[in-house]
């Protein structure tokens, strides 16, 4: 293989989805992948999950064998892009080696946005996004004895039932009204407040953090906006994330709370494409343009791309599906939900076994799922169909109706 071929920038889940898929659908061209971190390319969700449980170690976090890139001819170039030559078709890493391209995929991910306080810098303060957070932060947790997590999103959320697992007394601190409230229903917000709560951890909703109090170096307390003095030895802060998109800007790309891509997720020059958490598209589930942080949207703009690369183009239009493992309870979702949808339960929520089906102008968007895994996957299938005008509010509450016999026939029939 000689000249210029693919160049990915990110060795998260997106960019190495691309090489996975090109040398599956029988690319024959140089591969080159920009990895900015110290590790063989990795999974991120089991860092909040299973790797701080102690469940699984360093290598059993490899998306694959070390190997396995040298024998699919794939490059892995230890170096951060510093800049893009659109003209000349070359990046440039911060070690001053220039890498020429056929096409750039830029799977530059996201970082964790930053709280702007007093004490953020303290021993003991963490945020989670990358497998060197984990490790410190597993190594502290076995000691810790009080632990505020500040944000009560997925991330937060899932850190705070290993902590609580672990034997900490946990307190989340978090804006809104509600947890997770940017994500899911308020039933699912309200299922989860009370497992929580079941776990012996309490909730400061509508209230910030002014400052994080230290001594001798050393995390020792948390103030909150409403007056809240909370002890703390550990701290987590997990206040969202934002998208690595000063890359692309700088090159002259649009950009817009993300990188901005059509259909295709092609950028605004031809021979880039942006995927993964960087990549804002429009999403014909939202009818909108629509940035999504997941695995499922970064596996599938990493095989979009590739496909498109090797001549078979279509637009991305995949169900954006979604998993939060939260102490014994498993969250799913399919679909995307808004602001505003209307929220009908099925199931048995004081069993923990229950889905919420969410409506939108009485047309269904999005199927929350807690522990019932048959409902998330018909949900899926039903939602790929677009086949929803029969599924009704008033199907959904007739005490026959059966999601996955519903999805069944309707799959069949579609």
């Amino acid at each position: 293989m000689s000249g210029p071929g693919t160049v990915i920038v990110g060795a998260g889940q997106a960019g190495v989805q691309v090489a996975l898929s090109l040398r599956e659908f029988g690319y024959s061209k140089p591969i080159t992948i920009f990895n900015d971190e110290g590790h063989p390319p990795y999974q991120r969700p089991p860092l909040s999950k299973a790797f701080m449980l102690g469940k699984v170690g360093h290598e059993g976090m490899y998306l694959r064998n070390p190997d396995y890139f040298d024998r699919a001819s794939i490059s892995i170039v230890c170096d951060q892009v510093q800049t893009i030559d659109r003209v000349a078709r070359k990046v440039i890493g911060q070690s001053g080696g220039q890498t020429e391209y056929e096409a750039l995929v830029l799977a530059t991910g996201s970082r964790n946005r930053t709280l702007d306080v007093p004490g953020a810098e303290l021993n003991g303060v963490f945020s989670l996004r990358s497998l060197d957070d984990a490790t410190a932060l597993r190594g502290q947790l076995q000691s810790a004895r009080d632990v505020v997590v500040i944000g009560g999103g997925f991330i937060g959320l899932e850190f705070a039932a290993v902590a609580s697992k672990a034997g900490a007394r946990v307190h989340v601190v978090e804006a809104a009204a509600r947890p997770m409230a940017r994500a899911v229903s308020p039933e699912i917000s309200a299922y989860f407040t009370r497992r929580h709560m079941d776990r012996g951890a309490t909730f400061a909703f509508g209230d910030t953090v002014l400052r994080i109090d230290g001594k001798d170096g050393h995390v020792v307390s948390v103030q909150t906006a409403k007056g809240g003095l909370v002890p703390a030895d550990l701290v987590l802060i997990g206040v969202g994330i934002v998208p690595n998109s000063e890359l692309a800007h700088a090159a002259g790309l649009a950009t817009d709370n993300g990188i901005v891509v059509d259909e295709h997720l092609v950028t605004s020059d031809p021979s880039i494409s942006a995927i993964g958490d960087c990549a804002i598209y429009p999403n014909v589930f939202s009818n909108s343009m629509l940035r999504v942080e997941s695995v499922q949207n970064a596996i599938d703009h990493g095989r979009s791309v590739a496909a498109r690369l090797m001549g078979r183009p279509s637009a991305y239009c995949a169900v954006p599906w979604f998993w939060s493992d939260q102490g014994e309870d498993k969250l799913q979702i399919a679909g995307i939900s808004l602001v505003g949808d209307i929220g009908l339960t099925k199931g048995d929520q004081a069993g923990g076994r229950f889905s919420v089906f969410l409506f939108r102008n009485d047309s269904l968007v999005c199927v929350e799922s807690v522990n019932r895994v048959a409902d998330h996957m018909a949900a899926r299938a039903l939602l790929k169909t677009g086949r929803l005008g029969r599924l009704t509010p008033d199907t959904v509450q007739s005490e026959t109706f059966d999601l996955k016999a519903y999805a069944s026939k309707e799959t069949v029939d579609a």
